[in-house]
C-alpha cells in the first residue's frame, strides 16, 4: 500500500557545533552592531569582551572564526573609508538579517494570535482573494469565481438528472473580500533626550522600524512605508539606512516631521494613510526661514499652537496620526491628550518594551480600514 510514514524530525549534528555556535554569535553581533549604529568593527570590540567575561566561544571556535564565516556568509565587506584604510561594513545581506532578527523579537510572539494576518476589510466584491461566502451570479463576474460544485448541484436539483442543463441561474459565486493597502509614515525623534537619563531609547526605535518595514516588504507587498526622521529639521531615510541611524544634537521639531510626512502621503494612491510617531518629549523647535526658533523650557505657546495646527490639518485629510510617547510626566501627556484629540488619532504612553507590539497591533488595525 503506497503512503507516508511519519516519524520525529531529530536535525542533523552540525560538525563540532559550528553551525549552531555561528548562530549564536550572529543573534548577538546584530543586536550589539544594531546598539554601534552599523559600526561593525565596534560591535565585533564589544563582542569580543563579552567573550571574554561569558565564554562564548570555545577552543574549536572563536571570534576570529566567527569574523570569517561573516565575510565568507557575506554578512559584512571590506571598503576603504574616508582615510583610505580597510574598513569592515555590513553588506545589503548584513543588514536584511538585521532587520529580520528585529521582527522575529519585536512581532514574532504575535503571530499566533488572533489574527490571521489577512488584515481584510469588510467591504466586499472586489480585491483578490477568495472567502467562504456564495451569491448569485451577476454580470462581470469571471469565470474563476464560480463554484463549481456548488452550480451543478443546484443544477441537477433546479433541472433534474435526466435533462441536465446548466443556466445562469443555477450559479454560485465565490465572493471576494476587498484587502486593504495602506500607506504608512513612520517618525522617529533623534533629538538628544532619546539617550539622556541614561536611557537609551533610539535603539528600541530603530528595531521597532526595521521590524516593521521587513513586515510590510515580505508580508504586504503592495502597502508602502516611509521612515522620517526628526530634530531640528526632518528628513526622509531609506529602510536599508535604518541600523545607522543615530541620535544627534538636536531639538525637537514635530511641525517640520508631520509636514514632510503630509507631503509623502499626499504622492501615495492608497485611500487608507496613516502617520506613526515614535517621540519621547514635546516640540521644541520651529524653522522659520533660515531661523530656528527654539524654547526647550516648558511648552511653548507659539510651537505647540503650530503643531496642533497640522493635526488639525491631518484630520481634515483623514490621516491619523498615532503617538507612542515613551515619557510618562504629567504635562508631556497632556499634551500629546490635547494632540490626540485635535486629530482625532490614538496615543499610547508605551514602555521601551511594549513599543513594538502597540505599533503591529495598530498597524493591523488600521490596515482593515476603508476610507471611503
Amino acid at each position: 500500500m503506497l503512503g507516508y510514514r511519519f516519524s520525529e524530525f531529530v536535525p542533523q549534528e552540525q560538525e563540532d557545533g559550528k553551525k549552531a555556535k555561528f548562530d549564536q554569535l550572529l543573534d548577538i553581533f546584530n543586536q550589539l552592531v544594531t546598539m554601534t549604529s552599523g559600526d561593525v568593527s565596534e560591535a565585533l570590540s564589544w563582542l569580543t569582551q563579552l567573550d571574554k567575561q561569558y565564554n562564548l566561544t570555545d577552543d574549536s571556535y572563536g571570534i576570529a572564526d566567527f569574523i570569517e564565516d561573516l565575510k565568507e556568509k557575506g554578512y559584512i565587506r571590506e571598503e576603504k573609508d574616508e582615510n583610505g584604510q580597510q574598513a569592515q561594513v555590513l553588506s545589503a545581506k548584513g543588514e536584511q538579517s538585521i532587520r529580520k532578527q528585529s521582527l522575529d523579537e519585536i512581532f514574532g510572539k504575535l503571530k499566533k494570535t488572533g489574527n490571521s494576518g489577512n488584515h481584510r476589510t469588510p467591504y466586499q466584491g472586489t480585491g483578490d482573494e477568495m472567502n467562504t461566502d456564495r451569491r448569485e451570479f451577476q454580470f462581470g463576474d469571471s469565470l474563476e469565481q464560480i463554484a463549481m460544485t456548488e452550480s451543478i448541484r443546484n443544477a441537477q436539483i433546479n433541472n433534474g438528472f435526466e435533462n441536465f442543463m446548466l443556466t445562469e441561474n443555477d450559479l454560485e459565486i465565490m465572493d471576494k473580500e476587498y484587502k486593504a493597502q495602506t500607506s504608512t509614515v513612520l517618525m522617529i525623534d533623534i533629538s538628544h533626550s532619546m539617550i539622556l537619563y541614561g536611557e537609551d531609547r533610539i535603539t528600541p526605535a530603530k528595531k521597532v522600524a526595521m521590524a516593521l518595514s521587513e513586515l510590510i516588504m515580505t508580508k504586504y507587498p503592495k502597502d508602502t512605508l516611509d521612515v522620517i526622521v526628526f530634530g531640528n529639521d526632518a528628513w526622509q531615510i531609506q529602510v536599508k539606512d535604518l541600523p545607522y541611524l543615530e541620535v544627534g544634537p538636536y531639538h525637537t521639531n514635530t511641525v517640520a516631521g508631520l509636514e514632510l510626512a503630509m507631503d509623502l502621503l499626499r504622492r501615495r494612491k492608497n485611500k487608507n494613510k496613516q502617520i506613526f510617531m515614535i517621540t519621547d518629549g514635546k516640540p521644541t523647535c520651529l524653522k522659520e526661514g533660515i531661523r530656528y526658533y527654539k524654547n526647550s523650557f516648558g511648552l511653548d505657546k507659539k510651537i505647540l499652537n503650530k503643531t496642533l495646527t497640522l493635526a488639525a490639518q491631518c484630520r481634515r485629510l483623514k490621516i491619523p496620526v498615532t503617538t507612542f510617547m515613551i515619557a510618562r510626566d504629567q504635562y508631556l501627556k497632556e499634551f500629546v491628550q490635547e494632540f490626540t484629540k485635535t486629530n482625532n488619532g490614538r496615543a499610547y504612553y508605551s514602555s521601551l518594551k511594549g513599543l513594538g507590539e502597540f505599533i503591529f497591533e495598530d498597524y493591523q488595525r488600521n490596515r482593515r480600514k476603508d476610507v471611503r
